[in-house]
């Protein structure tokens, strides 16, 4: 059994990778409509290429957690993701960047993923509290991030270079903090203590059928969740700015999203000691953000739209770091990593491919029937888990 990670060099870890990977991102469709002279479709195209390296980054890390030294794996995915980095800073042109920036997709998956599957190996916490923690320090290194981003691709006179280069510098810290901190060791069953560099394959516990029908069933679930709620990151840009809403206050719904995941977080900590029901957030979350699209079927004003991420919100910080938990209850100590990557693949496939469903949705119907389609979608899946989740939950083994 792999051990031995303190919870606080995690969540510094986990806030430097989201803190660098959010100066990436948020200027991407920028950057290649406005000074790489491509339209939004190749944009849509690059960001897609970005989404499945990233979902083939998460999957190789997770089987590979399982397998080798995960300290080696850290130090090798933060070394090629420090070259691609670097490369950005010097050579940021077309056709470079995209490639470049798919690489990046890759490694960022690969080291998220990492980050979640130390998370099942913190000692002297409860799972729920670790993914709590986790998704907060994701959310505050975002927030920090954007903040400052917008000002900094300004002040760099509208290039990346300075962006990644800041990212990069990041990621050198980090490193330096995993090769001191994120040391893990295996223990045998006679006890015996060694280091993880000499752990050699062994054949993998097979998964009990009620773990295995509820597991699956989230993946899936998490799928149709983050297609619905890419929406409100992608497509909905254009629906509040067609109300007269400027592009500055629809920028600020996502300050009051991160804000409010920030100081929600740790309250749910709070929750999770008298609430041990994990299967009713799973529920209850997914039920605020079926609700947040059925507040926009009604928004005209600007407070609406507020009101449809504040629900939003409420939603996702009670179903999103209580997914990780549940998988991390349910998956046998040897393939832990394993589970955590397919999750995240899952997810980056959902933000992969919702923008283009919506976009699809759109221009067939328009802005409407995305929303209840959605919103169908989701009450679909809270009748369909429930379904499994009840059924199963009395037979599972928890490790």
């Amino acid at each position: 059994m792999k051990k031995g990670i303190k919870l606080h060099w995690l969540l510094f870890g986990v806030f430097l990778v989201n803190f660098g990977n959010s100066f990436v991102w948020p200027l991407t469709t920028v950057y290649i409509h406005d000074q790489l002279h491509q339209s939004l479709t190749i944009a849509g195209l690059v960001i897609l290429c970005y989404s499945g390296a990233n979902v083939v980054g998460s999957y190789i890390a997770g089987i590979l957690f399982d397998r080798y030294n995960p300290r080696t794996l850290m130090l090798e995915g933060l070394v090629g993701a420090i070259a691609t980095m670097f490369i950005l800073v010097w050579r940021s042109g077309w056709p470079i960047y995209p490639i470049m920036l798919t690489l990046v997709g890759f490694f960022n998956g690969w080291l998220v993923t990492l980050h979640n599957s130390y998370g099942t190996m913190v000692q002297g916490h409860d799972g729920r509290f670790v993914f709590n923690m986790i998704y907060f320090s994701n959310n505050l290194g975002m927030v920090f991030a954007t903040s400052a981003v917008g000002p900094l691709y300004q002040y760099s006179h509208n290039q990346v270079g300075p962006l990644f280069l800041l990212t990069g510098l990041l990621y050198l810290l980090f490193m330096g903090i995993v090769y001191k901190f994120y040391r893990v060791h295996v223990e045998r069953r006679n006890d015996e203590v060694i280091n993880a560099d000499e752990m050699q394959n062994q054949q993998r516990t097979k998964l009990p059928m009620p773990n295995l029908q509820i597991i699956w069933t989230l993946f899936m679930a998490l799928v149709v969740i983050w297609i619905t709620y890419s929406q409100w990151s992608s497509n909905m840009s254009v629906y509040v700015t067609n109300h007269n809403i400027s592009m500055t206050l629809y920028s600020l719904l996502w300050t009051v999203n991160g804000m409010m995941v920030v100081i929600l977080q740790p309250l749910m900590n709070i929750v999770n000691q008298y609430i041990k029901n994990d299967y009713g957030k799973i529920y209850v979350g997914i039920c605020g953000i079926t609700l947040s699209f059925i507040v926009l079927l009604f928004a005209k004003q600007y407070i609406w739209f507020v009101i449809g991420m504040v629900v939003l919100t409420l939603g996702e910080v009670t179903v999103f770091p209580t997914v990780p938990a549940v998988v991390d209850q349910l998956s046998p100590k040897d393939e832990k990593g394993r589970y955590q990557g397919l999750l995240n693949a899952f997810i980056s496939f959902g933000k992969a491919v919702g923008p283009a469903l919506g976009g699809l949705v759109i221009e067939a119907f328009s802005y409407k029937p995305l929303f209840i389609t959605c919103a169908v979608a989701l009450i679909l899946v809270v009748i369909l888990t429930s379904f499994v989740l009840e059924r199963n939950k009395k037979y599972v083994t928890k490790y």
